[in-house]
This record gives structure tokens, C-alpha cells and sequence, in this order.
């Protein structure tokens, strides 16, 4: 047996970028998404330049039963992860009546189900063995209400809070658990929802800094980070009640989103 980092959603994006920065420092790798032919070039790519075992699963983690079937492949390989960064997920912009409920469902199976189903699969080894890590990937949409983001924000305030939870649970075995928070980050998201208004306080990073920035907070055992002053000011310092005028005034901020006649765009955030 021998030990990599998983990163899921890895073929582009914020994924790809932690194959980077993780093959730099060493690490072998696990990368998960569905583009079989985005993979392999990666792991090739990263294997001739850094010297390291690139393995490629690919899996739709919308699927159900999709995290077994990662850990079964795993185990056959006989590969250990004592690193898993849960970064696959995608979001639905627009009006809750007019996005296909199927979308959302495959939305929550990505963002939520695949990731506690990956650690529920991982985490025990790590445990058993009193070393390893978990980096799940949230959002600031999860600090407060997202209207025409619902669904995804609403599943950001989930990864938050079971990452904050699970460091607690973690502390002093040996686990480290660190919650990212990006603002909007230069992906695919913006290219396939068709509008730079998505990034609602108007301004984008780019996927290299933001995984520095969390490559190093996991080094230093923080319980999450949120990348960039503005959105760290935006985390910390905004009010959070009352609830239904949170929820007022972002609603204000993110109308912007909707183009006349309002639609529903299913649109992808981490490479899947």
C-alpha cells in the first residue's frame, strides 16, 4: 500500500490547481472527475515534472453509490489516502421555479452527498493510522443567503459547518480538517453561466493564490479560510442577523444574475 492525495473534481480548475501545488510538494495523487482525457494529460503532465504516481479514477460523483465505487477502486490498487480535498461541485443560477428540480438533486448529489460519502469512506484509515488531512471546498455564498443561488449556497453553508464540526471531532487524533471559502474564482463557472454578474461583489481571483493560500492554512491546522481581503471582510464583518434582512439585502446584490426573461442555467464551479 501506499498513500496519495485525492483531489476530486481535478480535471480543470480549482482541482487541477491543487494536482499542481500538491505534485510540487510531492505528493501522489488520486485525481477523480469524469473527463477521462482532461486526467490523464494532467497525471501525465505532473508525473513527468515532478517525479510522482499520478492515478486517474474516472467517476461522475452525481451517481449514487459513487463514493464506494471510488474507495472499492482504491482499495484494488491498493492505494491509501492521507489526503482527500473534496473540491468536485457545481451550481444552478437563476429562479428556484425554473430551474429542472433534477438538476438540483444531481447539484446536492456533488456538493453534499459524494463529499460526506467520500470521508465517511476515507476518514477511518486516516483515523486508524493517526495521520492525515481533509480540505473541503465551500464557498462565501455559505456565510449567508444566497437568493438565485438557493440551492447552492444553501449546500456551501453545509460543507462549512460539517467541516467546522468535523475538525472538533478530529482534534487531537492526528486529523487536520480545513474548510476553503473562496470568493469567485476565474473557472468554468463564469464561462458556462454566460455572465460576469455571478461574481456579485465584481471582482474574480485565480485558482493559484486561493489554493496557496489554503496549502498553507492546512499547514498552520486553521478550521477554514477565506482567500482575499475583500471576501474575508465580507466573512467576518458583514451581520448575520436578523436572518430574513440578510437574505433582503443579498437578494439586491444578486438580482443582477437574472437576464430578462429570467432562466435557469445549470453551470459548473469546480471541474466535476
Amino acid at each position: 500500500m501506499h498513500t496519495a492525495a485525492l483531489v476530486t473534481g481535478a480535471s480543470s480548475g480549482l482541482g487541477a490547481e491543487f494536482a499542481a501545488q500538491l505534485a510540487a510538494c510531492g505528493h501522489d495523487l488520486v485525481l477523480v472527475a469524469r473527463s477521462e482525457d482532461k486526467l490523464t494529460a494532467l497525471a501525465e503532465r505532473l508525473s513527468a515534472k515532478h517525479g510522482i504516481t499520478a492515478h486517474v479514477l474516472v467517476q461522475d460523483l452525481a451517481e449514487p453509490g459513487a463514493a464506494r465505487r471510488v474507495a472499492d477502486r482504491l482499495a484494488l490498487r491498493g492505494v491509501e489516502v492521507d489526503l482527500l480535498v473534496n473540491n468536485a461541485g457545481f451550481g444552478t443560477c437563476g429562479r428556484f421555479e425554473d430551474i429542472p428540480g433534477e438538476r438540483d438533486h444531481e447539484q446536492l448529489m456533488v456538493n453534499v452527498v459524494a463529499l460526506v460519502g467520500l470521508t465517511h469512506a476515507l476518514l477511518p484509515g486516516m483515523l486508524e493510522r493517526g495521520t492525515g488531512a481533509v480540505v473541503n471546498v465551500a464557498s462565501t455564498a455559505g456565510f449567508q443567503p444566497a437568493p438565485y443561488f438557493a440551492v447552492y449556497g444553501a449546500a456551501k453553508a453545509f460543507v462549512l459547518n460539517f467541516g467546522l464540526a468535523l475538525r472538533e471531532e478530529c482534534r487531537g487524533r492526528g486529523i487536520r480538517v480545513l474548510t476553503l471559502c473562496p470568493g469567485p474564482v476565474d473557472t468554468a463557472f463564469f464561462d458556462v453561466i454566460g455572465t460576469r454578474d455571478a461574481a456579485v461583489n465584481g471582482s474574480m481571483s485565480t485558482p493559484e493564490p486561493v489554493v496557496r493560500a489554503a496549502l498553507r492554512a492546512l499547514d498552520r491546522d486553521r478550521g477554514y479560510v477565506t482567500p482575499g481581503l475583500g471576501n474575508a471582510l465580507q466573512a467576518h464583518l458583514l451581520p448575520r442577523r436578523p436572518r430574513t434582512l440578510v437574505a433582503a439585502v443579498a437578494e439586491r446584490v444578486t438580482r443582477k444574475v437574472l437576464a430578462p426573461p429570467a432562466s435557469a442555467r445549470p453551470v459548473k464551479e469546480h471541474a466535476a
